[in-house]
């Protein structure tokens, strides 16, 4: 069966994915122990973790040595890092790519496995968003309202609720397909 690009993306109250410089320690108040293991089991669920280089040099130097409950799913299942400049991984089960992200991602999603999971940075989300590329959002939002900062839409998206789960830390898990893709589309 051929495969899906999953974007999971921790969002604010008002669409943005960090705040101005990048930091996003405000998600860490509302990750309850239920939220936490909903997460855990999003990430296992992955046939490959997809990422930019910025993503992955962040990723690259906390999970190998990391104890956490994240960290297994991060090591064990193969990244899949979209670069122009890094020519290979240091982090284990890591393959490099740098062609036309549109053409790579089709040839991904052709081969059959579980979901590609996609980890953003902002802009590497929305290259995504804008290449119509993505088959499912996966958004975790926080109760939590920034202001200004790194949004995750620059232009007008519809999307179809498929799924909400409340948490008892305030986030919500949301899955959304792209309109005209979600259950019911014709």
């Amino acid at each position: 069966m051929p495969r899906r690009l999953v974007l999971k993306m921790n969002v604010s109250l008002d669409g943005f994915v960090g705040r101005n410089d990048g930091d996003v320690e405000w998600i860490f108040p509302s990750i309850d122990e239920e939220l936490q293991e909903f997460m855990v089991d999003l990430l296992g669920q992955a046939g490959a973790h997809v990422m930019g280089r910025v993503t992955y040099g962040d990723m690259a130097a906390h999970w190998p040595t990391s104890d956490e409950p994240y960290a297994a799913p991060m090591n064990d299942i193969p990244k899949i890092v979209f670069s122009r400049t890094l020519t290979e991984g240091t982090w284990p089960e890591t393959t490099v790519l740098s062609g036309d992200l549109s053409t790579e991602v089709a040839r991904l999603k052709a081969e059959d496995g579980d979901d590609l999971l996609a980890h953003g940075g902002a802009g590497f989300a929305r290259a995504l968003i804008g290449r119509r590329l993505v088959d499912e959002y996966r958004l975790v939002i926080h109760p939590v309202a920034l202001g200004s900062g790194l949004p995750l839409f620059t232009d007008p998206t519809d999307l179809t609720l498929v799924s909400s789960e409340p948490f008892p830390g305030g986030a919500m898990a949301v899955t959304y397909a792209p309109a005209g893709a979600g259950p019911g589309a014709e």
